[in-house]
């Protein structure tokens, strides 16, 4: 079957200028070049578009070839900044830079996205704009550290490219030992799961810690995300120190009517096969007359069910968030998923809020006072103990603190009694 025109080709993956306005002859690159030959759109493309009317875009592909025929990387670092900040830009100097001389600098920018990244168009054609300005033209929305990438520009235009958008309204993110660009879920916006108001809250810690952004003086990395539903879209659990979940604690809403439809149009195989098999506590049945039971004790906010039957379940109204500790990936000890410090927690009043505030104060004091250089949160607890950890923060410890259903570590039998009725009081207290 012959291909197909784009409808609108200077919009297309595959589209490339017809004029050349950078003053550059290109490099040979037929080991780039392959990389365009596939079923896919390749990233090769992009960079050649770029390199039409740039010619630190010509001299970087060149480089680029140079590192795939002698397998080297050929990118040191350094430093660069912007008056007043610490972080924040990725420095990367060429040690080729007699070959290619036109990417001989060519530092990176994070830049803070908005909570939620509720963009419009507006927005991103004005920081386009002052990137082509002064910078490759290339932007990665967005990196793993959740920032808005602007990757391609010299030391020279790092300050102009940094006071122009900051005349603007935006900011640098973290980059070091430091506090990092915090991310957030677009939640309640367009999601009917949300229990949190997750861009306040990121707002709220964003704006606690712009000084530990800007300045590095941790031990190691520090995140936030916020993610408003058990989903976790975010996947803060995994990739975050701090991780801040929306959940609910009353019984999940079950709309019979929308059920009793659902099945009548994907049938009763349909609904044991997609849904109550699948459910991992087995806190669902389906009922003779095509309703369905909820066991809700046994309910683990999985979200698949809810996920499945949009219409006819729902989050419960009594709704907050957990908090988690110590999620991260690979280094030092491996991965790690956040630990649950706080299994429900109301976020209602400005009371509740400057909880979760301080909350976070005391998680980063005493890691930044404890912790190993080069050590994040998860791996503060490894060394130390969890419960040695939650004593330094000042949280006491809960048997709801979970990380499997059905288990608990923090349930000591041979004084029941005694913890039992020290339990109930905290709970009365709360």
């Amino acid at each position: 079957m012959a291909e197909q025109t784009p409808k609108n080709p200077d919009k297309h993956s595959t589209y490339l200028p017809t004029k050349k306005t950078s003053s550059k002859p290109f490099h040979d690159t037929p080991m780039l070049d392959e990389l365009e030959s596939g079923p896919w759109p390749s990233f090769v493309t992009g960079l050649k578009r770029l390199a039409y009317d740039n010619n630190m875009m010509v001299d970087l592909l060149g480089q680029l070839e140079h590192s795939y025929k002698t397998r080297l990387g050929y990118w040191k670092g350094g430093t660069v900044s912007v008056f007043g900040y610490g972080g924040g830009i990725i420095p990367r100097f060429s040690e080729v830079a007699e070959m290619f001389p036109e990417s001989k600098e060519f530092h990176t920018l994070r830049v803070q996205p908005p909570a939620g990244n509720h963009y419009t168009t507006d927005m991103l054609r004005q920081l386009s704009n002052s990137w082509n300005k002064y910078g490759s033209g290339l932007i990665a929305f967005h990196g793993q550290t959740g920032n808005i990438m602007f990757i391609g520009t010299t030391t020279e235009h790092t300050q102009h490219f940094f006071d122009e958008i900051n005349e603007y309204g935006w900011d640098l993110g973290g980059a070091g030992p430091c506090v990092r660009t915090a991310m957030s879920c677009v939640g309640a916006a367009r999601c009917e799961q949300s229990c949190a108001n997750e861009q306040k809250i990121h707002r709220l810690l964003v704006n606690n810690f712009i000084d530990d952004m800007h300045r590095p003086a941790l031990p190691y990395k520090f995140k936030f995300k916020v993610s408003g539903c058990p989903n976790d879209c975010m996947n803060s659990i995994q990739r975050s120190d701090f991780a801040v979940i929306g959940t609910w604690r009353d019984d999940m809403k079950v709309d019979q009517a929308e059920v009793q439809k659902y099945v009548a149009e994907k049938g009763r195989k349909y609904i044991v096969d997609s849904v109550i098999n699948k459910c991992p506590t087995k806190a669902l049945s389906l009922n003779d007359d095509d309703t369905l039971a909820v066991d809700n004790r046994n309910c683990v906010r999985c979200m698949h069910c809810l996920n499945v039957m949009t219409k006819a379940l729902s989050p419960g109204d009594d709704k907050g968030i957990t908090l988690l500790l110590g999620g991260k990936r690979t280094l030092k000890i491996g991965d790690t998923m956040g630990t649950v410090i706080i299994p429900f927690m109301k976020l209602e009043t400005d009371e509740d809020y400057e909880k979760l505030q301080e909350i976070a104060e005391e998680t980063i004091d005493f890691w930044a006072e404890n912790a190993l250089e080069h050590e994040r949160v998860g791996e503060t607890i490894d060394r130390i103990g969890l419960v040695n950890f939650l004593e330094g923060i000042e949280i006491d410890v809960d048997p709801n603190m979970i990380n499997a259903p059905r288990v608990s570590n923090y349930v000591r039998m041979d004084n029941w009694d005694e913890e039992a009725n020290k339990w109930k009081q905290r709970k009365a207290a709360n």
